[in-house]
């Protein structure tokens, strides 16, 4: 036949399927695995290595199909043959799509049975020896605004935002998830107007102790603290002509958001420790994944301060709301890191890439590219699925996952064993592997 002795996992809640196909196996020289339930599959998988699977479509508590998922993407060279007594045009296309090489309907002969192995193991021997062609994953109609990269409406929006703003000095307050790039926005709207000459200066507001915030934003004046051996200007000053980007505003003090607000509404600041006012000619853009709205409304910020600072607001989509332009990022990242760990320009299966596009990334863009980034130091010349974090990928929900005693465990499985053998005592010792008089000691 070709195929000797491969490890086959056969998953059916049906025992006398599960011994039929046991047994024709067996008289083929293949070794085999047997489970009755899709949790027992994935502790033989995680256990075994296993050369095929063939699973049932309809089981209960958790559905053959998730497990075909399932194993697609953290098993993705395994093969995979669905047996079904309930044959449809909707099963089958689903089988397909996931991946699955064939396709058997119960009742079946032993012959057909050997046939559809054998077509598995074959077929999937030839997907493997087959050189797979590059992918492209960012060519095509995108728009580059700085270093914004995007196709999709939701990114469209922004640029068109940043396009009204750039060329004055509006305050900004740019709004988003963690992750999902406020302070490019901020760079771009700096540094694509007329400004762009003139400083930008980025200050993380949740970075900096809180007993420093004021002198570092502000400057100080000579002796106006211990270790204030001089004379120093602040981020303010810094940035003068130019763009001073919060970071993280919602974390500033209500100290420092009542200098914030006469900064804003008189142009000058005043150093700590000092009495003279300096004036300065700078845009302000803040940023912020807290929602000062409700921060307002709880007394924990300024309500003046955010007027001030909502002049023109900027909402930065999530990853998740933006999915045609993942595979845009994903290109711009395998080149970057391509060529830092690499020195060559890594590519993406299509497989892994869909993946990446079907996951809702909550850490945004900063997660895809830590996620390319180890994928790139993990893959030889292309990502694969295998090269994808677990995380990622379909994960399988049990109906009751919590955990209880063995005695109990112990309970409900025989109890699944005699139902299926229509509680026939010899046959359901034999599976369970004890002896009859053991079975019925547990049954007593």
């Amino acid at each position: 036949m070709g195929f000797k002795n491969e490890n086959v996992l056969i998953v059916d809640d049906d025992i006398n399927i599960l011994e039929l196909i046991h047994r024709h196996l067996q008289s083929f020289n293949y070794h085999t695995y047997k489970a009755v339930s899709v949790k027992e599959a994935l502790a033989i998988l995680k256990d075994s290595k296993i050369d095929l699977l063939i699973t049932d479509l309809r089981m209960p508590e958790v559905d053959g199909m998730q497990l075909i998922k399932y194993v697609s993407e953290h098993y993705p060279k395994l093969p995979k043959l669905v047996v079904t007594g309930y044959p449809s045009v909707d099963d089958a296309l689903n089988v397909l799509k996931s991946g699955s090489i064939d396709y058997l309907v119960k009742p079946f002969t032993k012959e057909e049975l050997k046939l559809a192995v054998l077509k598995c193991f074959t077929e999937n021997k030839r997907v493997l020896d087959t050189p797979m062609p590059n992918t492209d994953t960012g060519k095509g109609d995108h728009q580059n605004y700085g270093e914004l990269i995007g196709r999709s409406k939701a990114i469209r929006t922004v640029t068109a935002i940043i396009d009204r703003v750039k060329d004055n000095k509006a305050t900004v307050l740019i709004k988003g998830e963690s992750g999902t790039g406020k302070e490019l926005v901020a760079r771009s709207v700096h540094y694509m107007g007329k400004f762009s000459r003139a400083p930008f200066i980025a200050v993380n507001c949740g970075a900096i102790p809180e007993s420093l915030l004021e002198a570092e934003l502000f400057g100080y004046a000579k002796g106006a603290f211990t270790g204030a051996q001089e004379q120093r200007n602040g981020f303010f000053q810094a940035a003068d002509k130019g763009t001073l980007f919060l970071d993280e505003i919602g974390n500033a003090s209500q100290a420092v958001q009542s200098k914030l607000l006469r900064v804003l509404q008189e142009k000058e600041v005043i150093k700590v420790g000092s009495q003279k006012t300096e004036k300065i000619d700078l845009r302000v853009i803040a940023a912020t994944n807290s929602n000062l709205q409700s921060m307002v409304q709880k007394g924990l910020f300024r309500e003046d301060l955010y007027y001030r600072l909502t002049v023109v607001e900027i909402d930065v989509p999530p990853l998740r709301d933006r999915k045609e332009d993942i595979a845009l990022l994903v290109d711009k990242f395998l080149f970057k890191y391509g060529v830092e760990y690499k020195e060559r320009i890594i590519t993406i299966s299509p497989d892994a890439l869909n993946l990446l596009i079907r996951y809702n990334w909550p850490g945004n863009i900063r997660e895809l590219e830590n996620v390319i980034q180890r994928a790139v130091i993990m893959c030889n010349k292309r990502i694969e699925l295998e090269d994808l974090p677990d995380n990622l990928k379909f994960k399988i929900h049990f109906p009751d996952d919590r955990l209880v005693p063995l005695r109990e465990m112990e309970k409900k499985y025989i109890l699944k064993v005699l139902e299926a053998t229509g509680n026939n005592k010899s046959q359901a010792a034999e599976i369970l592997q004890i002896d009859r008089k053991t079975l019925r000691q547990k049954i007593q």
